[in-house]
């Protein structure tokens, strides 16, 4: 009986191989990287002031965001936005959090949801401290114009696209022939 609980203890601990690595790898330099860069620009800049990095093409821009991306639900009233965010991002944390502890995620998978991981909570902090997001980084060039984001947008955005790729090619090669 000692040897079966010992293997289900290896594979307690073996599930969760990549949880703590990433955790303290990738998830928790993104939330204090994305932090104290809103609270530098929060600190020296007024409110829709900008600074120009690369003229004609990034700007630093402190403006305040109580929607999610693009804005969207900022017109709602605020309980229901306080509300949907929150709950939101918990299911969001439960879930990455459990497959980034799973077995038979890789590595690299592990990795993409830690940045997405990363962002939410960095999204969560600004929401919960401050009832909104600071955004600060302003992307233009010509006619083109996107919407200010911060660090911890840019984390759940590429994290979302490597679990794209990664699940597309996860896909490709399942679907080849041996």
């Amino acid at each position: 009986m000692a040897p079966a609980a010992s293997t289900g203890a290896a594979r307690k601990s073996d599930g969760r191989r990549w949880l703590w690595p990433m955790l303290a790898l990738v998830t928790a330099p993104i939330v204090l990287i994305d932090q104290l860069s809103k609270l530098y620009v929060r600190a020296h800049f007024r409110l829709d002031q900008s600074l120009p990095l690369i003229p004609n093409w990034i700007d630093l821009t402190y403006t305040r965001n109580p929607g999610a991306a693009f804005s969207l639900f900022a017109t709602m009233p605020q309980w229901f936005r306080h509300a949907f965010f929150l709950a939101l991002s918990a299911a969001a944390i439960v879930v990455l959090a459990v497959l980034m502890a799973r077995r038979a995620t890789p590595a690299r998978m592990a990795a993409a949801f830690a940045l997405v991981l990363g962002g939410t909570i960095g999204n969560l902090i600004d929401r919960m401290s401050r009832g909104l997001v600071t955004d600060f980084i302003y992307l233009h060039h010509g006619g083109f114009s996107y919407p200010v984001f911060n660090v911890a947008d840019s984390a759940i955005t590429v994290g979302v696209a490597l679990i794209l790729i990664f699940t597309w090619l996860d896909d490709r090669a399942a679907a080849r022939p041996i």
